[in-house]
């Protein structure tokens, strides 16, 4: 694996796919994405709060993903800076 591409986990690795594999920009609805990955919401927050820009332990985000909310509905898309890493990291 090229040395300047971040190693993930299991559970990121399969929610950058998901989101890859989404048609067009606008992602996914997280309910739609927990069900294709078998996951809660929560779970799926946790981990894109990790992939977003957020500022966790005062480390900031690489930004891969966008979490936007509409009224009730809860979105997840890849940023540039996330399709960019998913070419590089899955082909």
């Amino acid at each position: 694996m090229n040395d300047d591409v971040p190693e993930l986990d299991e559970l990121s690795a399969a929610i950058l796919r998901e989101l890859a594999a989404a048609p067009g920009e606008a992602g996914m609805s997280l309910p739609r994405l927990g069900k294709h990955l078998g996951l809660g919401a929560s779970v799926l927050m946790r981990s894109l709060s990790g992939m977003s820009n957020a500022r966790i332990g005062g480390v900031d985000g690489p930004g891969w993903v966008r979490v936007t909310q509409v009224e009730e509905r809860w979105n997840a898309a890849l940023t540039e800076a996330g399709r960019e890493f998913c070419r590089r990291r899955f082909g």
